[in-house]
């Protein structure tokens, strides 16, 4: 389909297929062209986000994707009643080095947009999203109280609930004492962020930026969900890059406290156990219910290690917490 688009569309012609991620991507010379379905996302949503491509691109990012503009002004293209983006990116098959340190630049240039974002903006949310989220949680565990569970899953959730909403409000707490008591500093100023920060979010293979992962917000998102990634994905060997990654990120901007806090909160809030909960109950298959199961209950028997990694964030990060004045949690 992509072929077809470009062809009708921009007079592009498509010189071969390059497989990336689930995303049908192509390559003309040295650039690539990807079409993305845009789902339920409004037309200021998508403004907002060609914006902030604009913008990032302009500021000397040559890997961020840009958007495919029709000649009758369009950045959609509807097919079989849905309707498509074209991002094209200049073609880098560089293995990516110091992640921590780009990001960090990323984030700086993103600061410096002028233009004020409202569809796609986190900043200040955070206590409402997961106080809702939480709410969800409760009553479905309240409504599966008085029930006989039926699956492993379900026992284990019913038994394990209790501790995730602790920590939950925990985590709440820490950030609504944060905007409380400290003050932000210009590195706290919002600025691009993805939904979801990992080690894969600039593509695997190919370095893409895809705005369709963006959000505006605190570039502590971005620093807390990278970690908690680095952390899930091996437990035993996580320290020295996440020791590495703040170092390489401090390079260009040093963290304030009022980052470090909200960095904290955010580890502390337990998304992975929210995640797991909900796809579960999400999913119709019972292959993937099954894998859900088994990485639900490992997650359950780790407790120990989470405090524990918890417990020793700011020591393994080199957080000055007494000259900070950052508060510590004294059950951890």
């Amino acid at each position: 389909m992509l072929q077809r688009i470009l062809m009708e569309h921009f007079q592009l012609h498509m010189e071969e297929r390059f497989p990336f991620e689930s995303y049908e991507t192509g390559k003309i010379e040295n650039q690539l062209y990807m079409l993305v379905p845009v789902g339920a996302m409004g037309e200021e949503d998508l403004s907002e986000l060609i914006g902030l491509s604009s913008h990032v691109s302009k500021q000397g990012d040559r890997n961020c994707c840009q958007f495919l503009q029709k000649e009758t002004g369009e950045w959609m293209i509807e097919v079989d009643n849905v309707k498509y983006c074209v991002l094209t990116s200049h073609l880098d098959t560089r293995k990516l080095t110091k992640i921590g340190r780009k990001l960090a630049k990323f984030h700086y240039r993103g600061r410096t947009v002028t233009f004020q974002t409202e569809r796609i903006n986190r900043i200040g949310m955070w206590k409402h999203l997961w106080e809702q989220r939480l709410d969800q949680m409760e009553q479905v565990w309240n409504e599966m109280l008085y029930k006989q569970p039926d699956h492993e899953f379900e026992r284990k959730f019913l038994e394990a609930f209790p501790y995730y909403m602790g920590l939950a409000e925990n985590a709440i707490q820490y950030l609504v004492d944060t905007e409380f008591d400290d003050d932000p500093k210009p590195v706290d100023s919002g600025t691009i962020c993805h939904v979801r920060f990992t080690d894969k979010s600039w593509g695997q293979g190919v370095n893409m930026k895809n705005p369709f992962d963006w959000v505006f917000d605190h570039c502590s998102r971005d620093l807390a969900e990278w970690t908690r990634n680095r952390y899930f994905t091996n437990i035993k060997l996580y320290e020295p890059e996440v020791s590495r990654f703040f170092s390489e990120y401090q390079t260009v901007m040093p963290l304030s406290s009022f980052s470090w806090r909200l960095i904290y909160a955010r580890l502390l809030f337990p998304l992975h156990f929210f995640d797991h909960v909900e796809s579960y109950y999400i999913t119709n298959s019972e292959q993937e219910r099954h894998i859900l199961q088994e990485r639900f209950i490992k997650s359950l028997d780790q407790t120990k290690e989470h405090e524990e990694f918890l417990a020793s964030f700011y020591q393994l990060v080199e957080v000055p917490v007494r000259q900070m004045n950052i508060p510590r949690l004294d059950w951890l």
